[in-house]
């Protein structure tokens, strides 16, 4: 069974977590939420609550074939967490899946190689990732190697599908 973690801090983009988690469950992936801490109750932009798993310093890479990284400003929270952003900058490493929507990028500025990677993501975090080496396009979904970006939650479905496309 393929295995995705998907991380969550609070101020998440409620859809952008919550969508992704129901459809790779539905198509039958192991999906874990990551965060901070273990069975912390993390609360989105709109109050939805979502309770972690496993904390970031108990997982590996090897561990998982996939990591999304939803959007709000839950990603400025967990680029500030060393155990997170070891996670991600070894998935990149790896060359494993990593799937991010909205201001998600941002955690990938953070810990990715985005030189010369075609990616997306909101608007303005176009000059976090251009400094960071990528190319920013204005695209439902982006998909380069590995990386797979998005811009809102307006493109959640085109998002999710290139995930499950990508995983199977």
């Amino acid at each position: 069974m393929r295995k995705v973690a998907i991380l969550v801090e609070n101020i998440y983009e409620d859809m952008e977590l919550q969508y992704p988690l129901f459809r790779l469950r539905e198509e039958g992936f192991q999906v874990d939420l990551i965060g901070t801490e273990k069975g912390v109750v993390y609360k989105g932009k709109k109050g939805y609550p979502a309770k972690s798993d496993l904390a970031s310093n108990e997982i590996s890479a090897d561990d998982y074939d996939a990591v999304i990284i939803p959007g709000g400003y839950s990603p400025d929270h967990m680029r500030r967490c060393p155990a997170t952003v070891d996670f991600v900058r070894n998935m990149d490493k790896k060359e494993k899946v990593i799937a991010a929507i909205c201001h998600g990028p941002w955690m990938m500025a953070s810990c990715c190689d985005l030189k010369g990677k075609k990616l997306t993501a909101f608007f303005s975090i176009k000059d976090d990732l251009v400094n960071a080496g990528g190319v920013f396009v204005d695209e439902e979904v982006v998909i380069d190697g590995h990386l797979i970006t998005s811009r809102t939650p307006k493109d959640l479905i085109p998002f999710t599908k290139a995930i499950i496309n990508k995983l199977k």
